[in-house]
């Protein structure tokens, strides 16, 4: 038996003013773009997540509980639809009592925090846990780190923390000569098992759907189901991750998408052989294959599959050095806005904004920077992170 494992991303930032100049450091506390906010949120909750989760509902029915879907939803895009659009989170409800839907954890602000701030990741992966269990009254078995970075110790970290499964990227580089189609189980690990997306197969529907120059335009779910039907005997597990916007957003609705998202399920049940399961599912039927040792850092993100989207030039390390810098002086105010504020400057967008790759990912990057520059971007931030920090030292002199 193959199983299909389709895990979606579902993830907004706040996004800051891209007017906050050095004249407002001391003066102007108002960071965020709320008008910009609420719009985006509008519009991709219109486009996407309203008639993509009434699809997925309506094949959960239709297929009896044999269609199964996993989502992680970043605690920040919750925030922004319980004050903008209560009805996305009245729709993953109704999701989630279906009982074919898993909610994955991650960190709640989706930021770097493992690699800069062990305790604060560890904060932020328990207030994302306490949100599922909340919204969803699901208590997370499943992890996945922000844009699927992984290595060896977070693994071993993760084990620790009690997680049965993680996510991550099945970067070629990492596999060698090695499918992504297995169960694995992550070095020095003896319960953690791990999924690894595969990203051609993935990347067909992300970016490669709607590209008139692709070879294998027209992509029609027939076409597309016969392409995992052809992996049944070399592989168990076909991992499909990718970003929920993927229908809607990125792919608007007239190329067709919806209409593929909703005959692909049954395409693929043709094969009497393959089944849908969650991720916290694939334990159950499956054993590694192998250990997988990821020494150093991957991602889902650009063709190199590292870490440099975020932290690849002077500008982003600079930036997100000073923000973890203030770790400490922050969580000293005990201010739970200051804290708040604070946390969501974390977010992987604003250091992403930062990028200067222009070449094999540039038109990606620009896709989704609102500002005109990385440099306006890195401005704009270090000019809000140097007054949140005068906020704090104030905080700090008028509590003693």
């Amino acid at each position: 038996m193959v199983s299909v494992c389709l895990y979606f991303q579902v993830h907004q930032p706040f996004r800051l003013r891209k007017d906050y100049s050095f004249f407002d450091i001391g003066v102007n506390h108002f960071y965020e773009d709320e008008a910009v906010n609420r719009e985006i949120c509008n519009k991709v909750s219109q486009k996407c997540y309203l008639p993509a989760n009434e699809v997925m509902f309506q094949l959960i029915n239709k297929f009896e509980g044999k269609f199964k879907v996993a989502y992680s939803i970043t605690g920040i895009a919750l925030e922004q639809f319980e004050k903008y659009n209560p009805e996305v989170i009245d729709s993953f409800k109704r999701l989630a009592s279906t009982g074919c839907v898993e909610f994955i954890n991650e960190t709640y602000y989706h930021s770097l925090s493992f690699i800069y701030s062990r305790a604060e990741f560890k904060r932020q992966v328990q207030m994302h846990r306490k949100k599922i269990i909340e919204l969803f009254n699901q208590k997370p078995q499943t992890f996945r780190n922000t844009e699927l970075i992984y290595n060896n110790e977070l693994g071993k970290f993760i084990e620790n923390m009690g997680f049965k499964t993680i996510l991550t990227e099945g970067a070629d580089h990492i596999l060698s000569w090695r499918s992504p189609n297995f169960l694995y189980q992550p070095i020095d690990c003896y319960k953690l098992t791990v999924l690894l997306k595969n990203y051609k197969l993935s990347d067909d529907i992300a970016f490669r759907f709607s590209n008139r120059d692709w070879d294998e335009f027209p992509l029609t779910a027939d076409k597309y189901a016969s392409w995992l039907h052809n992996i049944s005997g070399s592989g168990e597990i076909i991992n499909l991750f990718m970003d929920y916007e993927t229908f809607g957003e990125h792919q608007w609705l007239d190329t067709g998408i919806f209409a593929f998202l909703n005959a692909l399920p049954g395409e693929i049940l043709r094969h009497p052989d393959f089944q849908f399961i969650n991720p916290s599912e694939a334990r159950k039927f499956y054993t590694p294959v192998a250990q997988l040792d990821v020494p150093y850092y991957i991602s889902w993100a650009d063709v190199e599959r590292d870490l440099t989207a975020w932290i690849g030039n002077p500008l982003q390390n600079s930036a997100i050095e000073m923000a973890y810098s203030l770790e400490k002086k922050i969580l000293a105010t005990r201010d739970p806005d200051l804290i708040s504020i604070w946390r969501k400057l974390l977010v992987s967008d604003h250091f992403y904004y930062m990028c200067t790759k222009w070449f094999s990912d540039g038109d990606v990057h620009k896709y989704f920077n609102p500002f005109n520059s990385p440099y306006d971007a890195y401005l704009v931030y270090t000019n809000v992170l140097n007054d949140l920090k005068i906020s704090a030292e104030k905080s700090r002199s008028q509590n003693k």
